[in-house]
């Protein structure tokens, strides 16, 4: 797989918001999945210019190799992740977080980690395909292709 050109220059100017993108944006833009992957590439491309900061949790690397290395075989995936990385914020699930989400009323454990990973970390934007499942949510969530339009 080519990697979007978009991940192999990163300038660092000034970032102006913080966003957090649930696996699942990251899986359409590193598997470029269609018809998803125009808005990922978008997305990304302004972590790339500077304009904003994408934050991910360190559980969706996990999730990203295991996906990928089904598609690529185990290198080509690292490859890939190591690529990326310079394009997020990584944040780390604690325990706090894995509390929070084990005590929630969301369905999807991932979903729960997810949500508290943001919210742990002062995020008050959450980047998904699967609004449905953030139905709980006390932060803001939008489908990548609502949030370019604001």
């Amino acid at each position: 797989m080519a990697i979007p050109t978009l991940i192999i220059s990163m300038k660092n100017t000034g970032r102006m918001g913080r966003v957090f993108a649930d696996t699942d944006v990251v899986l359409d833009l590193l598997a470029q999945r269609e018809p998803f992957y125009d808005a990922a590439a978008r997305l990304f491309t302004r972590a790339d210019n500077g304009t904003l900061t994408i934050c991910v949790s360190a559980l969706s690397f996990s999730n990203l190799n295991y996906l990928l290395s089904r598609r690529y075989d185990a290198r080509e995936s690292r490859r890939i992740l190591d690529k990326f990385k310079v394009l997020v914020k990584v944040l780390a699930v604690n325990e706090k977080t894995i509390e929070l989400a084990l005590n929630s009323k969301f369905t999807d454990f991932e979903d729960a980690i997810q949500y508290y990973t943001a919210t742990q970390n002062n995020i008050r934007t959450l980047l998904t395909r699967n609004i449905r499942d953030y139905k709980h949510a006390a932060i803001k969530v939008f489908t990548p292709e609502t949030y370019l339009k604001l």
